[in-house]
């Protein structure tokens, strides 16, 4: 009888599932769009009930068009971000926000509300921070817990249950409250090296009530992703997703990690490969066999990613949505927008596509950016300097407003990305963790020309997979290991994913990748410094 598995990713903006088969290839992919609530610049709210239907959706999709008996599915994965979801007795939603809505249950992984929490975290500098590259991060969820405990008492107090996204989604398929070493240690504090929370910790931050209950509402039982949780499937939701009750659900992963495991182990040893997941934003994982400890790079964090290693993750809060950002400032963003809307293209392929007409080859295309040079900090400096102040800067834009010149800026931009990611890869290196390839996934990096600018913008070759899906693949990965098919997540990732094609960087734009380079490190620290000097005189 034939074996199936399904991958469930829970994104910024949609909920995707993917039916593999056991030796990881793609049979489909269906997809459901998920609505998000902003407000005030860093305000970002989702319902966790849209998102289970959106889920539930896209598996009956997915399933039908694969034409499988679901009957054959084996074991299912879930990833998400890192988003916060608050739930009151029965699984109740609870209002993150305005009370007048309580569906909206989620506090989004980009939301910047804790930044005065974190802030007042990292002052009081506690031995646990060492485990998050030094400082916290507004990303994370201790401070967004203690500000909903100073601005929305009633709602902290009702909850029964704070889940990280992907803790939800395996507890709604299960009803297992245990949570995944990847979210709790990644996003919250837990210390999986020591199989423990350190309550001296949520004492100091304020948030003694936690560790009062012996973590109840944040998790008692944490377990490594890809552990079989409760008895599979309920029948509830075998029902909402049209398949077999008792089927494993695995424990999961952060969606940039699953992005990891489904590409890092391709080319064989995952501690060569620094997994770069590029979408909306950007996260970068390097496998280590011992801890290393990197200033203003998230962990060392055990069993994370791969169970029984560490995990250093850095990335950038804004990276597909900074080259989102940076072309709408152009004047002529509205004319590339309709040529790309009549080749039946979204705007970043357009600019893209443009690009490669302009230049002999895709490395030669840096030649297009000229005197521009960018620092896409539009939503802070996430690694290597855990600074959410950060913001963006364009120098060398003139009065052109002709599309050429968009394109220009685009490539700058793409650039300036390759760039970041240097910066980390020579951190990381610095402080025990080097990296020989980087094994690429995501949406935003899809095109050939962003990979080359990447491998010619860091100088190591970027991997791609076989799997145009690997953020799904890394989560079917789960499923099979609950399953029992694989053994071990150590085992699964490297029989169920392969290298298709590599980008070398050019030997012949290096020198002017390294100058680029060089200005984009000055720039940044340009920015640093004259935000300390105005700072003062601001308030």
């Amino acid at each position: 009888m034939a074996q199936y598995l399904i991958g469930i990713d829970v994104g910024t903006g949609s909920a995707r599932a993917g039916v593999f088969d056991t030796a990881g290839h793609m049979l489909t992919t269906a997809k459901r769009p998920i609505d998000m609530h902003r407000e005030a610049g860093v305000i970002a709210e989702q319902s966790s009930v849209q998102i289970w239907e959106a889920v539930c959706a896209a598996v009956r999709e997915s399933v039908a068009q694969a034409a499988i008996d679901p009957a054959d599915v084996a074991g299912i994965g879930f990833d998400a971000t890192c988003s916060l979801v608050v739930l009151g007795p029965g699984g109740k939603s609870l209002p993150v926000g305005d009370p007048a809505y309580p569906e909206r249950d989620i506090i989004v992984w980009m939301d910047h509300r804790a930044l005065e929490q974190a802030e007042r975290i990292n002052r009081q500098g506690h031995k646990v921070l060492k485990y998050v590259g030094g400082r916290i991060s507004p990303e994370m969820e201790t401070p967004k817990l203690l500000w909903l405990r100073e601005n929305r008492p009633d709602t902290y107090a009702r909850a029964e249950n704070f889940f990280d996204l992907t803790d939800f989604l395996t507890w709604k398929a299960s009803g297992a409250l245990d949570r995944s070493a990847c979210t709790v240690t990644c996003k919250w504090t837990y210390l999986a090296h020591e199989r423990r929370w350190d309550d001296s910790y949520f004492r100091q931050i304020g948030l003694d009530d936690l560790a009062d209950q012996n973590f109840l509402r944040i998790g008692q039982s944490v377990v490594d992703p890809g552990t079989a949780l409760g008895s599979g499937l309920t029948e509830a939701s075998a029902q909402d997703m049209g398949l077999r009750p008792g089927t494993a659900i695995a424990a999961g992963l952060i969606d940039a990690h699953a992005g990891g495991v489904g590409t890092v182990a391709a080319g064989g040893d995952a501690t060569r490969a620094m997994g770069y997941v590029f979408g909306t934003s950007s996260c970068t994982m390097t496998t280590t066999a011992q801890p290393a400890f990197v200033p203003g790079v998230w962990g060392p964090y055990f069993s994370a990613m791969v169970p029984g290693a560490w995990l250093n993750e850095g990335g950038q809060s804004a990276a597909g949505a900074a080259i989102d950002q940076l072309v709408q400032l152009h004047p002529a963003t509205a004319q590339a927008s309709a040529n790309a809307k009549a080749a039946g293209k979204l705007l970043p392929q357009w600019l893209a596509d443009r690009a490669l007409e302009l230049s002999a080859a895709a490395s030669q295309s840096v030649h297009l950016a000229g005197e521009l040079h960018v620092v896409p900090e539009f939503l802070g400096n996430r690694a290597p300097f855990a600074d959410p102040h950060a913001r963006a800067v364009i120098m060398g834009q003139g009065m052109d407003s002709g599309t050429d010149s968009l394109v220009a800026l685009y490539v700058a931009g793409v650039c300036s990305l390759g760039y970041g990611l240097r910066q980390i890869v020579e951190t990381q290196a610095a402080h025990g963790a080097p990296v020989e390839t980087i094994s690429l996934s995501g949406g935003a990096g899809a095109h050939a020309l962003t990979r080359q600018l990447l491998a010619d913008a860091t100088g190591l070759p970027v991997d791609i997979s076989a799997c145009e899906e690997p953020v799904l693949l890394g989560s079917a990965m789960l499923g099979a290991v609950a399953s029992g098919i694989y053994p071990t997540l150590q085992s699964a990732m490297p029989a169920m994913s392969r290298v298709a094609t590599s980008f070398a960087p050019v030997s012949g734009v290096r020198a002017l990748h390294d100058a680029r380079y060089e200005a984009f490190l000055l720039l940044q620290k340009t920015a640093r410094d004259i935000r300390a000097t105005t700072a003062p005189h601001l308030n």
